[in-house]
Parts: C-alpha cells; sequence; structure tokens
C-alpha cells in the first residue's frame, strides 16, 4: 500500500525526475509558461512554488540554495530574483496556476500549460493570439464554383 507516498514518480528513476522537475523549473522562469503533459505539471507545481518561496528571502544563502536545485542556471535564478519574485507581490503561496489543454493526438494524454499567477501583462498579451483583431472575410458561393452531381 503507498499510504503516504507523496512523491510523484512519472515512471522515472530518482535523478532523471530530479533532473526533468528542475529542468521544468528552469523553463517556467524563462518562458512564464511551459505546455507539458498534467501528471508534470502537478509535480512541477510544488517545486515551483518552493523556488518563489526561497526568492522572496532575498539573501546569499536563498541564491546559492536556488542555484543547487536549478543545477547551477545563474540566468534562471537571476530571473527568478529579479523578475519572478517581485510580481507576486504580497501574495502568501499559490505563484502558479494549471490550465488543462485537453487531451494530446498523438497518444492522448491530457495537456496543461503551467503559468504564473502574476504574470506580467505585455508577457501575457504577447503570448495569446489575437484572433479578433483579425476580420473575417467569407466569400458567397458563385455558380462558377457550384458544382452537381454526376448524371
Amino acid at each position: 500500500m503507498r499510504h503516504k507516498k507523496k512523491t510523484i514518480k512519472l515512471g522515472r528513476s530518482q535523478s532523471h525526475r530530479d533532473s526533468l522537475l528542475a529542468n521544468q523549473v528552469i523553463s517556467l522562469i524563462e518562458h512564464s509558461r511551459i505546455k507539458t503533459t498534467l501528471a508534470k505539471a502537478r509535480a512541477v507545481r510544488p517545486f515551483a512554488e518552493k523556488m518563489v518561496t526561497i526568492g522572496r528571502k532575498n539573501t546569499l544563502h536563498a541564491r546559492r540554495l536556488a542555484l543547487s536545485y536549478l543545477h547551477h542556471n545563474q540566468s534562471a535564478v537571476k530571473s527568478l530574483f529579479e523578475k519572478v519574485v517581485p510580481r507576486t507581490g504580497n501574495r502568501q503561496g499559490g505563484y502558479t496556476r494549471i490550465v488543462k489543454l485537453g487531451n494530446r493526438h498523438s497518444d492522448a494524454s491530457e495537456m496543461a500549460y503551467l503559468e504564473w499567477v502574476d504574470q506580467a501583462p505585455t508577457e501575457a498579451a504577447a503570448e495569446t493570439p489575437a484572433v479578433a483583431a483579425q476580420p473575417e472575410t467569407h466569400a458567397a458561393p458563385t455558380e462558377a464554383t457550384h458544382t452537381t452531381p454526376h448524371e
């Protein structure tokens, strides 16, 4: 029985899982939104929120902890402390959201976006397609394009 076993294994070894989670958080910090499977998003979410909690302390020790967890990716740690953490403001947790997208066509696995709740407005506007801005033009069918069934 797996009572009180919290770790989501994802069918990987410990070292592979740790690398996967760290790389997903690095991508989330750099791009503000990642598209992944729902299971991975649920596994990455607590790790990403812990990184923001560490970043809020803003000490040398916190920077070194973040560097250790994120495999010494200095650009991601710098971005975490300078861009992501200031956007959180006085929020008491809940820094990420998971948006379900439906199933992937190839293997029917559930897909989701994992994104920061407090995204910068310019980032969110740049990532969403402007469908309303493009006028739709539908040509009315003419007699020349109309075909009749074979006689």
